[in-house]
This record gives structure tokens, C-alpha cells and sequence, in this order.
């Protein structure tokens, strides 16, 4: 039999612990797919005598993980610790440079250094596998970098942040409010104790920069994409989307043309015959559109130990059977730049929500900054007393250039007969 994979892994929280598991627990299948032995030989983390349930004695330890990638007797080095800079970065750097194959689960750090550690991998002739960064177990990257390497994508979007999902869909059950539905995830472990780099949509920002890199060829850029998270979505809004035949989810979309790159995470109205209107509790889900393949749907469990643990044990399978390719696809130098797309100039249908003062005029006020701007207005409810006071008046939109709607909004900014500040989300058209 061919010499064992050997495996340095940093980091032993709920992922790291899982890929021990796993390698345990199914070490004979893993054996006959990778036609060699995955073996963890050392391991590193914050706490070495925290109890984690299973046995670290049979590994070498090491305080510091950046030393792991120094280490002769290590071909692969597995990132699980998390964070976009600081001991991520640098074991990455580390174990590329020393010739390592470098597995990770780090969203964060592809979006921000990805293009950089693609270039390194690629000067040093070694595997830069992350198929766990972007939703859990289910295999998305695979699949657009390699099952749909063929076909010119569209557009690729999709639930990319399970907390944001299980928040929404379980006001949607349930009628409650954001802030009630929060503290229960939280409780349960859904959400962390400062939940927003999940509830402002920075999680699934990082994802979607990932997945449009891999769409497009286009060079990462995180910092263009748009970025709207859940926190002033309503019950109301909820209850109104559904008697309109929508549900909302909080969406990542990303799409290439000839004016440049659209990326954006915003909650939207699904219509309810859309496959992502049906993804519920902490699922994820991605839709990509290629021209030659149709629709491809992936869903599945998008964290936790397994299924995590399954896409870094997939990404070493892998490099044990030498199948490296291109991060991106594609060489680095082949990535192409591209300019952000002006989000004003994409025709589409949306939902507005006003919260206004109860006296006479205030509709009129709205329809006249809607008919001054363009707005073509499809529908318009007004229904009782908001939360915190006010009435509640929702209105959804013919299909329009998006820049009508700003200029609505921006045209009924500071009136007197707004009690908060409108609320926009885009109808989901394809």
C-alpha cells in the first residue's frame, strides 16, 4: 500500500474534533478512496488539556500552530482556527511556502487572501483545497469548479448563512419578532453570543465572493459586494410576503455582464414556487445557472461538525489521490478583473414597507415620491398599528431600473411622516 497522507491539523474545536472523528470512524472507506492512509500526526490548539473526547496522545503537539508547517514528517496542513488574519494567515503563508499541500475551512481568509494564496499554491506546485469554507458538507465548490467547469455561468446565488435562515423561517412559522427569535438561537446554539457577523451578512458576503470567483473567473473582491443583514426585517414583513405568494430569505446573488460584477447579500421576496422559498431551519442553498447545464441546486446542512468535518476530509481524500488543479478553476493569472456593477441600473420588482404617522396625506406623500421618481407601483396595503407605533404600509413595484427606487426612498428621507426608515427588498425574478 502507498505511504499514509500525513495530516498536521490546527485547531480542535467542533470541526477539528469532527475530522479526528471522521478519519476514525470510516478510516477503512477513506483508506479505499484515496487508495492511501489519511493519518493526523500532529495536532495544535489554544487549550491542550481541554476536554474535547478523543484521544490527542497518539499525536505530536505543538503550542504554536505555525510550526506545524515546518514540520518534516507533515505533507498536508489543516486550518481550522478561524479569523481572515493573525495565526490563519500565517500558517497558511507558512505551509505553502515550506511546499505543503494546505487544506482550510476559513471563508473569511479566501475572501480576503485567497487570490494571494492561489498564487503561492500555484508557484510551489501544491494543492489550496477549501471546500469547507462555503456551505458546510454540501459539495458547491466541487461542483462549479469542476462539475460545471464546462459552461458559462449566469448567475449563482442562494441561502449562504444558516442562523440567517433559521431566524426567518421560524418567524415565518411562528409570527414572532426578530429580537424573540435571535435571543431562542442563541439559546440553542444556532446564533453566537455576538451574532453579527451572521445577522449583518458578513458570513455570507464572504461566501459569495468565493462562489462568484469560482462563476465568473473573475478576481476575488470582497469589498465590492453590497451587504444588507436581517436585523430590521419585520414579522409584518414576513406575514405580508407570504399573502403575496413570497417568503423572505436573506440571499447572496452574484452575476457577470457587460457593465462588470454584481455581488450583493440583501433579504429578499422568493416567490414561493422558487426551491429556495422551501429551505428551511439552518439549511443552505445554492443555485448556479450555466448555459449549457441548466439549474443546478445544491442544498444541505451548511455547519457543524459533520458536516464541515465531511468537506475537509473530501479536500484531503483529494490531495492523497494528487488532484490538485487551480483554486479558482482557472490559473490566478487568468482571473479577470472587473469592475462593480452599478446596482441602480438592474430592472427588477420590489417590496417596500413604510412605517407612517396615522393622519391624512401621508399615502399621498408616498405615491406622489413614487410617481416623481418612476415608480410604477403593482400593489399598496395598509394594514394596523406597527410595532413601536406607526401603521404599516407595504407596496411592491412593476419591474423597474432599481435607481427609481433609491430616488423614491431618497426623496422621502427626514419627512415628518415617516415614523422609521423604509425597508426595500428585492423580488426574486429568476
Amino acid at each position: 500500500m502507498s505511504q499514509p497522507l500525513r495530516v498536521a491539523l490546527a485547531g480542535l474545536g467542533t470541526v477539528g474534533g469532527g475530522v479526528i472523528k471522521l478519519l476514525d470512524a470510516n478510516r477503512d472507506l477513506i483508506t479505499r478512496r484515496a487508495s492511501r492512509p489519511i493519518e493526523v500526526v500532529a495536532v495544535s490548539a489554544r487549550d491542550r488539556h481541554r476536554e474535547r473526547g478523543i484521544d490527542l496522545s497518539r499525536f505530536a503537539w505543538s503550542d504554536d500552530p505555525v510550526t506545524l508547517a515546518g514540520r518534516v514528517d507533515v505533507d498536508v496542513v489543516v486550518e481550522l482556527i478561524g479569523g481572515s488574519d493573525g495565526p490563519a494567515l500565517a500558517l497558511s503563508r507558512a505551509s505553502i511556502g515550506a511546499g505543503k499541500a494546505f487544506v482550510t475551512a476559513n471563508k473569511a481568509m479566501i475572501a480576503h487572501h485567497g487570490v494571494e494564496l492561489a498564487q503561492a499554491a500555484e508557484a510551489a506546485n501544491v494543492a489550496l483545497k477549501y471546500e469547507a469554507a462555503v456551505a458546510g458538507g454540501i459539495p458547491v465548490i466541487k461542483g462549479l469548479r469542476e462539475g460545471a467547469a464546462a459552461n458559462e455561468i449566469t448567475h449563482v446565488y442562494g441561502i449562504l448563512n444558516g442562523t440567517c435562515n433559521y431566524i426567518l423561517t421560524t418567524m415565518e412559522s411562528e409570527g414572532r419578532d426578530f429580537a424573540e427569535v435571535l435571543a431562542d438561537a442563541q439559546a440553542l446554539g444556532y446564533a453566537e453570543s455576538d451574532p453579527s457577523f451572521d445577522i449583518d451578512g458578513i458570513d455570507a458576503a464572504h461566501k459569495l465572493s468565493i462562489l462568484a470567483t469560482l462563476s465568473f473567473g473573475t478576481r476575488l473582491d470582497f469589498d465590492a459586494v453590497s451587504i444588507t443583514g436581517i436585523r430590521n426585517v419585520l414579522a409584518g414583513d414576513i406575514a405580508q410576503a407570504r399573502a403575496l405568494g413570497f417568503r423572505v430569505r436573506l440571499v447572496g446573488l452574484a452575476a457577470a455582464g457587460p457593465d462588470g460584477l454584481f455581488q450583493r447579500v440583501h433579504p429578499c421576496l422568493v416567490p414561493a414556487s422558487h426551491p429556495l422559498a422551501h429551505v428551511a431551519g439552518s439549511m443552505n442553498a445554492v443555485v448556479a445557472e450555466g448555459n449549457f447545464v441548466g439549474r443546478l441546486f445544491f442544498e444541505g446542512r451548511g455547519a457543524g461538525e459533520g458536516p464541515t468535518a465531511s468537506a475537509v476530509v473530501a479536500d484531503l481524500i483529494d490531495v492523497a489521490r494528487g488532484e490538485y488543479g487551480p483554486a479558482f478553476a482557472m490559473p490566478v493569472s487568468s482571473l479577470a478583473k472587473a469592475p462593480k456593477a452599478d446596482a441602480g441600473m438592474r430592472v427588477g420588482r420590489a417590496y417596500l414597507r413604510f412605517i407612517v404617522a396615522d393622519r391624512t396625506g401621508v399615502l399621498a406623500e408616498i405615491t406622489a415620491a413614487m410617481r416623481d421618481a418612476g415608480v410604477s407601483i403593482e400593489s399598496m396595503i395598509q394594514r394596523g398599528e406597527a410595532p413601536g407605533g406607526g401603521v404599516l404600509v407595504v407596496m411592491t413595484t412593476h419591474e423597474g431600473p432599481e435607481s427609481a427606487v433609491t430616488d423614491a426612498l431618497s426623496a422621502l428621507s427626514g419627512s415628518p411622516s415617516l415614523v422609521a426608515a423604509p425597508m426595500m427588498m428585492p423580488i426574486l425574478d429568476f
